[in-house]
């Protein structure tokens, strides 16, 4: 059985985790998420893409 979440889902989880937790302050958090904003209207956009979905399919190949 295979479970499917969205990786932005998955991001925003954590994030809420640790600001609430103190690990992470919300200034920070905020310069992250403009990074990330703005890197995703970057070339470098579809290399980020294509690797994080390798990275899924080789999670997804390994048989337990």
């Amino acid at each position: 059985m295979a479970i499917s979440l969205s990786v932005v889902l998955l991001l925003a989880i954590i994030l809420v985790v640790m600001i609430r937790a103190g690990s992470l302050k919300a200034g920070p958090a905020v310069v992250a998420a403009l990074f990330g904003f703005f890197l995703a209207s970057t070339g470098m956009a579809d290399d980020i893409q294509r690797f994080l979905s390798s990275i899924a399919e080789t999670i997804n190949s390994i048989q337990f």
